[in-house]
């Protein structure tokens, strides 16, 4: 089966960079971050795509957009498949759209040439995959399977004071003729195409990466208080420098959980002070941690240890850690694995098994069905940086697979994964 006949490959390519436009930064990434006037925009624009094609729109209360091409048996599981449409302040062109662009492209390549599945193919683009605009990251797929309440969500806000609850309000406004779902429901699989965000496939010159599951990870949110004081007249010995406690944390923790072993990944991402100024000694620091390691074991040890680090070297100065988000490490469903291998091989694919080492959001849909992941190559393995790319070829490939694996589940009788 040629990937051809399967999807049109041109329609992908091009609606994938007219996407881009959307928020698009000299540097030739994307700006498009969770509930923002670009993420607005996108959403027009995907709606229009999946209008033409007789998909129909809806939303949810966590800001999950929806396109449903209908089955004949409404009452069946539906299979879903996408990916998110936000963005890092400095992403990319692919990560997280394609995998939208992608599904889209599967869903209206399936009604341009097949008769109505057997049940409902919905294409999800879930709210706030990246965190980056408000944390913790992946609020839209976590609501929907029930791992995160509404009320939490709503009450997050971003660094300007902007609450989750403000944003989708003004989000939904626009679109006043998307009927809003109930939030969550039944599925019968979940599948999501992604770059990998990393070397492997590349270096592998392998087109398909058929994902084994997603490393645990453990986010934290810490707060070190401190007292201000002028720097030119307050001795060392009496200030509370909260930026000094930092300092003694960071290095602290880096000696010790960065060091674990090969496997881990430990990273202070973002830093804010306050009150930042030349002259006066720090009263406040807040600093994100990310932990990242596939054996859930080590992970969980390591997670442990990051509040104690802080206590011991917070002195003078006192320091809250707040977890925002425990993912353990998770396996993705191997039927589906062996239905993506299998289309890659029929149509001459080169594809190998590969452990995710980013979060996605398939992670929480794995908790309530079936779900698998396909990744392609993104030249040397960048992401989260604005030059970011993804051949067409492989895009195009990875779309077919998709639209393979698809077509398999939407036709069945029974989702027997």
């Amino acid at each position: 089966m040629g990937s051809s006949t399967l999807i049109n490959a041109d329609r992908l390519w091009t609606r994938l960079m007219a996407l881009a436009e959307i928020g698009a930064t000299p540097a030739g990434g994307v700006n498009r971050q969770a509930l923002s006037d670009g993420e607005i925009a996108a959403w027009r624009r995907v709606i229009g795509w999946a209008r033409e094609a007789g998909l129909t729109p809806s939303t949810d209360a966590a800001g999950n957009l929806f396109l449903t091409l209908a089955g004949r048996d409404g009452a069946a599981s539906p299979v879903l498949l996408g990916s998110h449409l936000d963005s890092q302040p400095t992403g990319g062109k692919f990560d997280g759209a394609a995998g939208v662009m992608a599904a889209l492209e599967a869903a209206v390549s399936l009604a341009e040439q097949s008769d109505r599945p057997a049940r409902d193919v919905i294409v999800v683009a879930w709210m706030n995959e990246e965190g980056s605009r408000f944390a913790p990251g992946m609020m839209g797929s976590e609501a929907f399977t029930g791992e995160r309440n509404m009320d939490a969500i709503r009450a997050a806000r971003d660094a300007d004071g902007i609450s989750v609850g403000e944003a989708l309000d003004r989000l939904h406004q626009p679109f006043p003729d998307v009927p809003h779902r109930p939030l969550g429901f039944a599925a019968g699989a979940y599948l999501e195409l992604h770059i990998e965000q990393g070397p492997l496939l590349e270096a592998a010159d392998c087109a398909i990466g058929v994902v084994t599951g997603i490393q645990g990870k453990k986010t934290f949110q810490v707060v070190v208080e401190g007292a201000e004081g002028h720097a030119g007249t307050l001795a060392q010995q009496e200030r509370r420098d909260a930026l000094a406690a930092f300092a003694r944390m960071a290095s602290a923790l880096h000696a010790e959980i960065g060091t674990v072993d090969a496997d881990i990944k430990f990273t202070i991402g973002r830093v804010a002070v306050v009150p930042n100024a030349p002259s006066v000694v720090p009263s406040r620091v807040s600093f994100s941690i990310d932990l990242r390691h596939p054996d859930n074991a080590v992970l969980d040890a390591a997670g442990a240890r990051i509040a104690a680090l802080c206590q011991q070297n917070a002195a003078p100065c006192a320091v809250t850690v707040t977890p925002l988000v425990d993912a353990p490490s998770n396996a993705f469903d191997p039927r589906l694995r062996a239905s993506i291998a299998e289309a890659a091989r029929e149509q001459g694919h080169s594809a190998m098994e590969i452990l995710s080492a980013a979060g996605h959001d398939a992670r929480h849909l794995a908790k309530i069905c079936p779900a698998a992941m396909i990744f392609i190559p993104c030249r040397d393995g960048a992401s989260h940086v604005e030059h970011e790319w993804a051949e067409p070829d492989h895009v195009a490939a990875g779309a077919s697979v998709l639209a393979q694996v698809l077509r398999e589940l939407a036709f069945a009788p029974g989702i027997a994964v």
